[in-house]
């Protein structure tokens, strides 16, 4: 993985197309919301489509907890379709047939000439595409539980929603003043905090 890619770091905005064959942009799918980023080695690898298993039950959580998820691999559409389908996924896959994305992190996985994937990654992203945390999935152990994922999701979202906790006075006084920008998703404070512009 490229050297600048550190918690703490801006995260490239690859735009891609989709299982769908639609372009998309990484901040468009993010909007506001944290987001876990699979890079994939695609739909043959065992390991990669374990692991796509296992976020379908997470997923269910993400869509409530208004948190995103997104995959890309260095398949093919149609081969990103197959695979999106074949695990029962509900979220975005993108296709980086053209190792964008590979050649652009620095991580070919040199060691499958036949295939030339990417070496598996699952990173954590705050709002703005924000780095949290990395996970180098070169080993299938070495991948994020759905537990480590909660975990990172819940830090990520204490620090970028204000109304975390609205039980305390102020909180409660606001809103009784129809003051809603510490509210999600009201306030033109949720613009401040992601980077947006009025």
């Amino acid at each position: 993985m490229r050297a600048d890619i550190i918690p703490g770091a801006l995260f490239p905005d690859y735009e891609l197309s989709d299982h769908t064959g639609t372009r998309r942009k990484l901040s468009d799918l993010q909007g506001h919301h944290p987001m876990v980023l699979v890079l994939s080695r695609g739909g043959f690898c065992p390991k990669d489509r374990r692991q796509a298993e296992l976020l379908v039950q997470l997923h269910r959580e993400l869509e409530v907890s208004y948190c995103r998820l997104v995959t890309i691999s260095t398949d093919s559409i149609s081969q990103t379709n197959e695979y999106r389908t074949g695990v029962g996924a509900h979220w975005t896959f993108l296709s980086d047939a053209g190792r964008m994305v590979q050649k652009d992190l620095d991580i070919a996985e040199y060691t499958d000439p036949i295939h030339n994937p990417m070496i598996p990654h699952t990173l954590v992203l705050g709002p703005g595409l924000r780095v949290f945390k990395v996970y180098n999935g070169y080993w299938f152990l070495g991948r994020p539980t759905n537990e480590e994922l909660r975990q990172d999701l819940r830090a990520v979202t204490m620090k970028c929603r204000p109304d975390w906790d609205i039980t305390d006075a102020a909180h409660k006084e606001a809103w009784a003043r129809g003051e809603k920008n510490a509210f999600y998703p009201y306030g033109k404070h949720y613009a401040a905090v992601f980077g947006e512009q009025d």
